[in-house]
């Protein structure tokens, strides 16, 4: 049986030097006119449920998500650019994609809190975009529920293809563990986010490593 290995971004591909987080803010007080009061918790959540924290948070009742990401991307879009300059790549990435690309037996996508238009901006300042099927991926607009875009990605993995896939989901944080374990996913944690190992291991995770960078145990693990 075929691998889907679903690949969360930030803090697991690569970090985004606070790019997104300042077109989120800017775009909320742009279509509302309102100041920012409180940054909500980004790492593993999709933006369908950041989104509705942040309205309720400012009390805002006349905004709809849409409206909002349309805003947000065209921010992010006057800057992709700076997502290479100010972020960087977490250890042994790009040889980790290269080695499954190889691989007959493996189709690599994102599931990614990130709506589809920034998770695709994020990896291409990286040039790691060829390593995915992104017709494939979760996305952040899919559902406020992670679990619901492993399954997204699966269903759609399956459609395209047309075979059943043996599911993997590597990401940083326990979010990405449980989305995983919900959906019957190998589930591997990787500690290069705000998430301690530890802490990864007792949310389930059937694997954690430090970081990608030792490229044949991460393979190999990935690929048991």
């Amino acid at each position: 049986m075929k691998r889907l290995v679903m690949w969360d971004v930030d803090y697991t591909l690569l970090r985004g030097g606070g790019v997104a987080g300042r077109a989120w803010k800017a775009a909320f007080t742009e279509i509302t006119g309102l100041e920012w009061l409180a940054d909500p918790v980004f790492g593993g959540r999709t933006d369908m449920d950041i989104c509705a924290e942040v309205f309720a948070t400012h009390g805002v009742t006349d905004c709809t998500p849409d409206r909002f990401f349309e805003r947000y991307i065209a921010n992010v879009r006057k800057v992709e650019h700076e997502f290479g300059r100010q972020g960087a790549l977490m250890p042994g990435v790009k040889a980790v994609l290269e080695r499954l690309g190889e691989h007959p037996g493996v189709v690599q996508t994102l599931v990614t809190g990130n709506v589809p238009e920034v998770a695709r901006a994020k990896v291409a300042a990286f040039d790691l975009q060829d390593a995915f099927d992104a017709e494939v991926g979760g996305y952040g607009t899919d559902d406020s529920v992670r679990a619901t875009l492993v399954r997204r990605s699966l269903e759609r993995a399956e459609a395209k293809y047309g075979e059943p896939f043996a599911p993997v989901v590597v990401g940083d944080t326990v979010h990405d563990v449980t989305a995983a374990l919900a959906n019957g996913a190998l589930a591997v944690g990787v500690a290069t986010g705000s998430t301690r190992m530890a802490d990864l291991v007792l949310a389930g995770a059937h694997a954690v490593l430090p970081d990608l960078s030792d490229v044949d145990a991460t393979v190999r693990i990935l690929m048991t």
